[in-house]
């Protein structure tokens, strides 16, 4: 038997971000709480990498707030049964890098707290939420290279139809992780 990946907690104590995490609420695209308790945990290597976006964000006065990171594959169904998209959905059988502990969902907010204007909220599932989008105000386009420049500094890639899903580049020869029974994930 082998042991499960380990999943690190990321805190807004331990890593110095913030934490609005949809699916323990129910402000998310479902409409209802998919998580019993909310916690932000990802791979060490997604971790590390994570750890050096916080960084250049600090670096130029902008703060990361995330929305998802690890997720069961049960969360993942849940998902896939209110919307069978594969634009925005990974299907089952393929798995998501959510479920790996590889991807990330988040955005940056400025000093005062506030999130940079990205032209769609978060898990926006339409067109203009692609990364390169063409009509979004430059400002935008800018707020979106921001976090994309940063990401990519730290070691993510991006996907095209999300502008605030990140993943570490190889995540799909991972194995996906089951942590809803045993950890801290408990399904509503």
């Amino acid at each position: 038997m082998t042991d499960k990946p380990q999943l690190v907690h990321i805190t807004p104590e331990t890593h110095g971000v913030e934490l609005d995490l949809a699916y323990a609420t129910d402000n998310n695209f479902t409409g209802k709480r998919i998580y019993k308790e909310a916690h932000c945990l990802l791979l060490a290597s997604a971790e590390a990498a994570l750890r050096k976006a916080i960084e250049l964000a600090d670096s130029v006065g902008m703060k990361l707030r995330i929305f998802d990171a690890y997720r069961p594959p049960q969360a993942q169904k849940v998902l896939w049964d209110f919307l069978p998209d594969p634009n925005f959905i990974a299907e089952l059988g393929r798995g998501s890098n959510h479920s790996r502990g590889t991807a990330i969902d988040l955005t940056l907010v400025d000093s005062s707290g506030e999130p940079l204007d990205m032209g769609t909220g978060f898990d926006a599932m339409v067109k203009e939420s692609e990364h390169f989008h063409k009509g979004l105000p430059q400002h935008v386009q800018r707020n979106r290279l921001l976090l994309l420049g940063i990401m990519h500094a730290a070691g993510f890639k991006h996907i095209a139809n999300e502008w605030w899903h990140y993943e570490m580049p190889g995540s799909r020869a991972l194995p996906v992780i089951d942590n809803s029974e045993s950890g801290p994930f408990k399904l509503m």
